[in-house]
């Protein structure tokens, strides 16, 4: 033979690449028919039987047994099947066995050849089939090199890489050090499999918990999503399946052990657990915590949401940067817009005055009107007359009026506002302040804007949260957990 000791070859090959060694067999076998044809002819049925015992190979040359040969290749005469078989007859196949080392030195090195893009091909065969189930999995490495600002790690059997927006900001390795990364994709390609790993992805955070908290692992608690500014601020979702489970407290652990591991793996990236609600405007109260939230407008045919907290709070619920309030719509999946208390009386002070501008339109009707939707004499402008007539009980007839009027007055607004000079949009200002501090000393009942700002007061000191356009009451307490 020309290998020697084949089986031994073949079982450390299969040892250290990983590679079945069936795979390895059939490719000895392909090689070996591949060298023979090149000796014998391209027409030659080679058949090779390899002994997985003792490591025997036996090549053989089948050839049919003709009157006369038409191709020497594939076929012998009756006289020289005599040779091989007296028995054999016209028309039958007589397998003869020939040895490996009449193929010469050629097609022995053509048969090596083989084997070795055979083997490359089964290898990077055998990491991508390794490493395609290990995709949304935590893995672990060793820094081997870098590479244009990438790492490269070491997984064993395989190479993956840490490209640079994969990396956590501020983070340092050298080489050698062990690393942690989430794998993000398994790539075939034709150099091999190609691995991309990640330590800024929300599922890294994600995995880092289920490998932390046992709830989780067991299914007892759900982590329902996750966001992040890597290296900065996280937020993550989780609900329990178990009444007598709390999943917040569980990934936090005793003394906050649990969390504080993933903390570490992070880099001190700080890590919001929250609680997780069918409730959109509760879950939504919770992931802005610790703000205090005093009440939700939701449109859920924008699926946005805004969002009315105390004042004292805004700067909170908002976070650095705009941080808290951005991963909260992140984690949500619901666009946010935070506005303090004030700025909302002020907001809804002017849409009353606004839509009290109308003929017709008295304080009774405004606030029907607002509780509806309509906020100002452009939400008027933009509806159409079916709906509005609907809200106020009038005709289609008279609701088109009130919109053309709306139109009217805006264009009017408009006008004067292009008009005015620079002094008398002083003068307007100055005195629209001196008119808000006359309502704010006023008594109740003579401040129209307290109406309908007085529940937000209300809440301060009730129970109670309110989903405004048709949404539900929930506790305060439960909303800001």
């Amino acid at each position: 033979m020309f290998i020697t000791d084949i089986k031994r070859v073949i079982d450390q090959v299969s040892r250290e690449k990983g590679i079945d060694s069936e795979i390895l067999i059939n490719t000895l076998k392909e090689a070996i028919v591949s060298a023979a044809r090149k000796k014998i002819g391209p027409r030659a049925d080679i058949e090779v039987h390899y002994d997985g015992k003792s490591g025997d190979v036996e090549v053989f040359h089948f050839k049919e047994v003709v009157a006369e040969v038409e191709f020497p290749d594939s076929e012998l005469t009756l006289e020289q099947g005599y040779e091989y078989d007296p028995e054999c007859e016209i028309g039958d196949s007589l397998g003869i066995r020939i040895d490996t080392e009449e193929f010469g030195r050629i097609a022995a090195q053509s048969a090596k050849q083989v084997i070795i893009q055979k083997m490359r091909e089964a290898e990077r065969n055998a990491v991508y089939e390794n490493f395609i189930h290990k995709k949304g999995k935590i893995i672990n490495g060793i820094v081997q090199r870098f590479d244009r600002g990438s790492i490269i790690i070491n997984l064993g059997q395989a190479e993956a890489v840490l490209r640079p927006r994969e990396q956590m900001p501020k983070e340092n390795y050298k080489r050698g050090d062990r690393i942690r990364a989430y794998v993000l994709d398994v790539l075939e390609e034709s150099k091999g499999a190609q691995i991309i790993l990640s330590r800024t992805h929300p599922e890294f955070l994600m995995e880092l918990f289920k490998t932390e908290v046992p709830e989780v692992a067991e299914g007892i608690v759900i982590l329902q999503g996750a966001a992040r500014v890597p290296g900065v601020r996280a937020k993550i979702a989780v609900s329990s399946t178990d009444s007598d489970v709390d999943p917040v407290g569980a990934c936090v652990g005793m003394k906050g052990n649990r969390v504080q591991n993933i903390v570490q793996e992070l880099r001190g990236e700080k890590i919001d657990i929250v609680q997780w609600s069918p409730d959109v405007a509760r879950f939504v109260c919770n992931a802005l915590s610790p703000a205090e939230i005093s009440r939700v407008i939701i449109d859920e045919d924008n699926q946005s949401m805004e969002v009315i907290v105390n004042d004292e709070y805004l700067s909170i619920a908002i976070g650095k940067g705009g941080q808290n309030v951005s991963l909260a719509c992140e984690i949500t999946g619901w666009h946010l817009e935070v506005t303090s208390e004030e700025d909302y009386s002020r907001e809804v002070k002017q849409g009353y005055d606004s839509l009290m501008r109308l003929d017709d339109v008295g304080l009774p009707m405004a606030e029907i009107l607002f509780k509806a939707g309509y906020a100002s004499l452009l939400d008027i402008s933009e509806t159409s007359a079916e709906e509005l007539a609907s809200v106020m009980g009038i005709s289609e007839e008279a609701a088109q009026d009130t919109i053309a009027q709306a139109d009217r007055r805006l264009m009017e607004e408009e006008q004067a506002a292009s008009e005015a000079t620079p002094d008398q949009k002083d003068f307007a200002k100055d005195e629209a302040a001196f008119q808000e501090a006359v309502q704010e000393d006023a008594a109740p009942d003579e401040a129209l804007s307290e109406e309908p700002v007085q529940e937000a007061e209300n809440q301060k000191s009730g129970d109670g949260l309110r989903k405004q356009n048709g949404a539900d009451e929930m506790d305060d307490e439960d909303a800001t957990s």
